[in-house]
């Protein structure tokens, strides 16, 4: 990860990706993106079609959020039941130049849901409070986010 590049690389990804939260699975997809940014895991971008319907709802807890490279993010609830997250997912209605594929996918903080896999592999969330990366076995750190990183 410390090659991938700068600005980020986004690219289809036939890896299925699943969220779970409050017990169901929430996202089940095999037509996502994949963004590669340098010393970041890589972050999924799930197509919206493959969320269960109501598991994304527009925030109204967050402002969004500005990116140098994919431009300005809007934030969305995550529910399942009776359950409620709050702002733990983004997508970008109008990327910049560049990030064209992006409009309608979104992505999502691993560490907030229950699960997340990748072909099976159970996710581990990237470090810190800010990143959405989603680590898998075959990738390795260390990353941005853990202590000591933030101007990495």
């Amino acid at each position: 990860m410390w090659d991938y590049p700068r600005p980020p690389r986004i690219e289809p990804t036939k890896s299925r990706l699943q969220v779970y939260l409050n017990g169901v699975c929430i996202a089940d997809c095999s037509r996502g993106l994949r963004v590669l940014e340098t010393s970041h895991p890589p972050t999924y971008y799930l197509h919206p079609d493959d969320f269960v319907a109501g598991a994304v709802q527009p925030s109204r807890s967050a402002q969004g959020s500005l990116c140098e490279w994919k431009g300005q993010a809007g934030y969305h609830d995550l529910v399942a039941g009776v359950v409620r997250l709050r702002a733990v997912a983004w997508s970008y209605a109008d990327p910049t130049p560049g990030s064209g594929m992006l409009p309608g996918y979104i992505a999502l903080y691993a560490g907030s849901v229950d699960r997340c896999l990748v072909d099976g592999a159970q996710v581990t969330p990237q470090p810190g409070d800010f990143y959405g990366g989603w680590i898998t076995p075959n990738v390795k750190g260390p990353f941005k986010g853990i202590p000591g990183s933030r101007f990495w």
